[in-house]
């Protein structure tokens, strides 16, 4: 058997050169081409000074892990102004004093790009194939892509419908036209991950009744799937998680009432949140819940929403969990989501904390692979 190796969930801080043109709708295209090449070459050099053995771009070319998809996809229109009601609704409205100085001054704040709400007013179609080549050459430049995964976003995280006749016709319309980014990620030899972490939301939603969350559920996962149609699980990981970072968090939905959801994914590596103090705990559903022969759990040992640094020692307990329940060899030690999943002067980790934990996580499995016997 081998050794538990390390990984993360994709975004990391981008360097403030970078962030300066991104800022500028007036930087010149091909400096800021420059740049966003020399920050992927930089951020993957580091990611293996700090123990990473699966790594990826940090999306350093991207302004968030969903907005980029904006300027991707064709039939998508912005409505600056728009009313956006976020899956947290409820969080905001439990603890309004809290979010309103966290969204000011961390989840929001110091970002380079706005977020506005889109919405679909004419037929799907990918045109960002440009954008995706530059992405995955940088990448391909600095690394052996069989060492590498590339995050994309779900099709339920694409904006509002207003063109196509039922929720399900969009879904699929926007799974059809992310099916192109997906395949050429994978045909350049990248691992895709698909992040998705609007599947939770249904759940965290207060506005849905229980059948209207399982269907939609259901519509989500078969949308998914029908993006990766043709495409083999084993280079699939999937990525699902909360929508927000340092907070109370009290309703955030337990794993257990969506993992049958995610394991129906076609996707080989399973990747979610197991670090911070609201899931921590549920390492034990796997005590009841079989995993499928052909999964890898990518559990987060390391989390985003917190400047601690969790000790090696805990880290390798916290793997040691997991390989014990379903087999070292279907464990691979990870993060519980991006560390800026908007590109921001502000990331709420700092950089230098958040490196410190990688360095941590590399320990923690190198601990747990030694007192597991494996190699």
């Amino acid at each position: 058997m081998v050794r538990i190796r390390t990984t993360h969930v994709g975004s990391l801080p981008r360097p403030t050169a970078l962030l300066d043109l991104l800022a500028d709708p007036q930087a010149d295209p091909a400096a800021r081409e420059a740049a966003t090449r020399d920050a992927v070459a930089g951020i993957v050099a580091v990611q293996r000074e700090h123990g990473i053995d699966v790594v990826t771009d940090g999306e350093m070319g991207k302004l968030g892990f969903f907005s980029y998809v904006t300027e991707r996809l064709g039939g998508l229109e912005r409505r600056p102004g728009a009313e956006t009601v976020y899956s947290f609704a409820a969080e905001q409205e439990a603890f309004p004093e809290y979010y309103e100085r966290y969204f000011d001054q961390a989840m929001m704040g110091g970002t380079v790009g706005t977020i506005e709400p889109v919405v679909c007013t004419g037929p799907l179609v990918y045109r960002g194939e440009d954008a995706l080549r530059r992405d995955l050459d940088n990448l391909a430049a600095v690394v052996d892509p069989a060492e590498a995964f590339v995050p994309s976003i779900a099709p339920s995280g694409v904006g509002v419908n207003e063109y196509y006749d039922t929720e399900e016709a969009y879904y699929f319309a926007v799974a059809d036209a992310l099916h192109t980014e997906y395949r050429a990620i994978v045909d350049a030899g990248f691992t895709l991950q698909v992040d998705d972490p609007f599947l939770t939301e249904i759940f965290s939603f207060h506005g849905y009744d229980e059948a209207e969350r399982d269907r939609r559920g259901r519509m989500y996962v078969e949308a998914v799937n029908h993006a990766l149609r043709g495409i083999p699980p084993e280079r699939v990981r999937f990525h699902t998680c909360y929508s927000i970072n340092e907070g109370p968090r009290v309703f955030d939905v337990p794993l257990a009432d969506v993992i049958d959801l995610v394991l129906a994914v076609n996707a080989r590596y399973v990747s979610f949140e197991a670090a911070n103090p609201r899931h921590e705990h549920e390492y034990h559903l796997w005590e009841t819940v079989a995993l499928p022969e052909d999964k890898v759990l990518v559990p987060g040992v390391i989390t985003h929403a917190s400047n601690i640094v969790e000790h090696p020692e805990l880290i390798a307990e916290r793997l040691e969990r997991f390989a014990r329940l379903v087999g070292p060899e279907r464990v691979m030690a990870g993060a519980d989501c991006g560390f800026s999943s908007q590109a921001t002067y502000r990331p709420e980790v700092d950089p230098r904390v958040m490196w410190a934990k990688f360095d941590a996580m590399a320990e923690g499995a190198r601990l747990v692979s030694a007192r597991l016997g494996v190699r």
